[in-house]
């Protein structure tokens, strides 16, 4: 192996930057040639590559987003696609492809290795779905965004005695709801993989009020979604004054804390690692705080389970 390519897909992250970092210094030192590919599958398809140096990578570690770009490529589920992007590659004499994102960046990863291309995928998605690793890349920063958005709406949710409701991503994976929930105190948390009870939800409301509650915090994830809807329903049922807030986009800027930086630069580093062993078809992740690489197909499989303990933990200390 001579020359590997690089590219960030799908949804950015804080911390991809960190990971592209570790990715190309790491592959230099062993004498590997590097390739940037701008705007993910699609600029691959583009031929959208450029050479990478130690100074590509200078002064990004700290940055949010990713350098590389990104972009959504549904073109790439068409098999002539993707053999163009293989012959892209072998032009550009590239011999592994290294694919930072979430599920849909690695089957395309796993598929560009059923054609023959060399892939190993890190785990770059703030929404923490990926079920083989404990952590992916950028969760940690947006909960970190999250909890600063919470302590800032509970001092004026506080003042008015309200109750405040907000939304915060994850439409399928409720773990930037559950930890939010946790860290920031809230009183309720809503996800997608135990629905909600209305009527309950505003019964603790009141039952909280008159326990002498100042106001209540509702943390939501997007995957119920209605969050307008809800304060609406709320403050209809309960009397008490609700507004909903979205933080959106806000959790996936930023730049990246330090245990992002550190989880980007070790699976950056495994990337390389695990390429020079001759391995294809590979997911980094961190499981009881080890790097660790699988064989994609075996880790796409696995069956995410949500964390109950920890939801009962949070239900426990909301009361």
């Amino acid at each position: 192996m001579k020359k590997i390519a690089i590219l960030t897909s799908g949804g950015d992250a804080p911390g991809m930057n960190a990971a592209i970092r570790a990715v190309v210094r790491t592959a230099l030192e062993n004498g590997l040639e590097v390739m940037g590919v701008k705007r993910g599958y699609a600029g691959l398809i583009n031929g959208e590559l450029f050479n990478m140096d130690r100074t590509s990578v200078s002064d990004i570690i700290q940055r949010g987003g990713t350098v590389l770009r990104t972009a959504r490529c549904l073109e790439f589920k068409q098999e002539e696609v993707r053999k163009r992007a293989v012959k892209i590659l072998k032009a550009y004499g590239v011999d592994a492809l290294v694919v930072i994102g979430g599920d849909g960046s690695f089957m395309g990863a796993k598929l560009l290795s059923k054609l023959g291309v060399k892939t190993v995928g890190l785990p770059g998605t703030i929404d923490n779905d990926l079920a083989y690793t404990d952590y992916t890349i950028g969760f940690d920063t947006a909960l970190n965004t999250v909890i600063d958005a919470i302590n800032k709406i509970r001092d004026t949710s506080t003042s008015h005695e309200r109750v405040s409701i907000v939304e915060v991503m994850g439409r399928h994976c409720g773990d930037i709801a559950v930890h939010a929930g946790i860290a920031g105190g809230a009183e309720a948390i809503l996800v997608p993989e135990l629905g909600f009870d209305k009527d309950a939800l505003c019964r603790k409301i009141l039952e909280g009020k008159a326990a002498g509650k100042m106001h209540n915090l509702i943390i939501l994830a997007e995957g119920i979604g209605g969050a307008f809807d809800l304060a609406k329903e709320v403050e209809e049922v309960t009397g008490i004054e609700t507004r909903a807030t979205i933080l959106g986009h806000t959790q996936r800027g930023g730049s990246p804390s330090a245990f992002d930086r550190v989880l980007s630069s070790k699976m950056g580093a495994k990337a390389v690692e695990v390429l020079l062993e001759g391995k294809t078809s590979r997911v980094i992740g961190i499981r009881d705080n080890k790097i660790v690489d699988d064989d994609i197909d075996e880790a796409l499989a696995i069956e995410r389970k949500f964390d109950e303990e920890l939801y009962s933990i949070a239900e426990v200390l909301s009361k």
